[in-house]
């Protein structure tokens, strides 16, 4: 199995807080941090992923 390819967050500053984003086989987002990037993975959907980016946006917008 392929490792997979990592992308930082575009929000991410200098630092070890960064969130990092994967897509894994079809139907699988992987998110961990730049602090630990091989401990916690955390596996979603693609639909979950979206929906959490999209109330994350909408909440910046109203905030």
């Amino acid at each position: 199995m392929l490792s997979p390819a990592w992308q930082k967050s575009s929000y991410c500053a200098q630092g070890n807080s960064c969130v990092h984003v994967a897509a894994l086989a079809p139907g699988a987002v992987a998110l961990t941090e730049s602090a630990d990037p091989t401990g916690a993975i955390l596996r979603t959907t693609p639909a979950a992923w979206s929906a959490l980016v999209r109330t994350l946006k909408q909440g910046h917008r109203e905030g």
